[in-house]
């Protein structure tokens, strides 16, 4: 391969012919060889096994330089964003291109709260449910539904139709979602309540009961608002790749929606806050954690660290350091000063930044490694905590969608493959088989 400012030339050493294709530059990040007509001019198709090497689309919401630990949303840094802004600010960002100024976000917060009330028939859904059933499958189900309540705004065509599909489900997941949690308590649904700001009314409609006022925590309230800014977008992963690609045939957005829960359901994508939890209850003791290290190093053992090391960072997760500090904050302000998991977690950061094995294979704690143990402290069960990052990727997921409809060069995906079956061979009659 030769290359110049602005292409590359493949010479196939069979056959001594060549190709030469562009290198396309963004604004920031690596360049891309534009390989849409390598199959035409050559008959090659590429290999990439999980599309870790491939662009698959063009986009200007979510930036990460993964080896300098950089997460950007529409160029601000995320946090920048976790500190300074509230996540119906960050919708309307990755939503809009901007932040919003004082009248924008009293607009934009005022829409949300009316649309923040499912159809009372929606309700009737979860009783077909086993009372046991995971909050995810609950989830995934009654957003799939939402077409068939709010079929006046899947005309994904229609800009306007776009606008209010994604605005309904940016409002209407909290409330799913609690609605979800209530139903496997026995508890009754609460409605939401538009003097609550976004965070403070799922707080309200997962804990209140109409036995009682129910006061929202600030501190908890401003801990849930941040975990719903760091968990907003994260560029082409799984679940969103997963949406694009539903919308790419020309899905309604609740469709693509519930497509995306479906993926981020999977231990290996959204269940990593939950996986820690796990190990650190496991771990049991700060007594144990050599032990753990040692097996976490011997590549003969099956053992694996959680919430350590990440497919995209190199570097130290920055929503991590956020995180952490939330931690402390959720933890301080609910009185919880000796809290084991907590010993072990710190005591397994301490390693991780200091150990050479852990700081040469950069194995340095992520955004999972901390989120669990906040949402432990604040009453969730594990099986609500994929279902609470749902609720927050709810707007990465709309907004990615838009950009794909509103791109003129998306294309149906398609992806191809390397074929290592069997080559046509002759049908056997029935009585003639061995």
């Amino acid at each position: 391969m030769t290359q110049t400012a602005d292409t590359v030339t493949l010479t196939d050493n069979r056959t001594g012919k060549q190709v030469t294709l562009p290198v396309l530059h963004g604004a920031i990040g690596p360049s891309v060889i534009d390989i849409r007509k390598l199959y035409a001019e050559t008959g090659y198709f590429t290999y990439d096994p999980g599309f870790t090497s491939t662009g698959s689309c063009e986009s200007s919401l979510t930036y990460i330089d993964g080896d300098e630990g950089v997460l950007l949303h529409r160029g601000y840094a995320i946090d920048e964003l976790a500190e300074n802004s509230t996540f119906p600010e960050v919708c309307y960002l990755l939503l809009n291109g901007h932040l919003p100024n004082v009248k924008e976000k009293e607009d934009f917060e005022s829409i949300l709260r009316r649309h923040s009330m499912v159809h009372e028939q929606l309700t009737r859904f979860y009783s077909g449910f086993r009372r046991d059933a995971h909050p995810m499958a609950v989830l995934c189900g009654v957003t799939g539904a939402l077409s068939a309540f709010y079929h006046d705004s899947i005309d994904i065509d229609d800009p306007y139709h776009r606008m209010i599909s994604s605005h309904r489900l940016i409002a209407k997941i909290p409330t799913i979602a609690a609605m979800a949690y209530k139903y496997s308590t026995g508890q009754p649904f609460m409605y939401p309540r538009n003097d609550l700001s976004y965070a403070e009314n799922f707080l309200y409609m997962t804990f209140g009961t109409p036995c009682e006022p129910f006061k929202v925590n600030p501190i908890l309230s401003k801990a849930m608002d941040k975990i719903f800014i760091l968990h907003a977008d994260h560029e082409q992963n799984a679940s969103t790749s997963t949406v694009r690609l539903a919308g790419s045939s020309g899905a309604n957005p609740f469709a693509c929606i519930a497509a995306g829960i479906a993926s981020l359901w999977g231990p290996a994508h959204g269940g990593a806050n939950e996986a820690v939890l796990k190990m650190l209850e496991e771990i049991g003791s700060v007594s144990r954690i050599p032990e753990i290290v040692r097996r976490a190093k011997d590549k003969n053992d099956n053992f694996r660290l959680m919430g350590f090391g990440h497919r995209v960072y190199k570097n130290y997760d920055p929503r991590a350091q956020v995180m952490r500090q939330t931690c402390h904050e959720v933890l301080g302000e609910l009185g919880i000063k000796n809290e084991p998991l907590l010993d072990i977690a710190m005591e397994l950061e301490k390693i991780a930044l200091e150990d050479p094995y852990f700081v040469e294979k950069k194995l340095y704690p992520n955004v999972d490694f901390y989120s669990g143990i906040i949402l432990k402290a604040m009453g969730f069960p594990t099986s609500m905590f994929t279902v609470l990052f749902a609720v927050a990727r709810t707007v990465g997921w709309i907004s990615q969608w838009k950009e794909m409809i509103e791109d003129p060069q998306q294309k149906i995906g398609r992806p191809r493959q390397l074929y290592q079956g069997q080559t046509k061979r002759p049908f056997i009659p029935l009585a003639q088989r061995g």
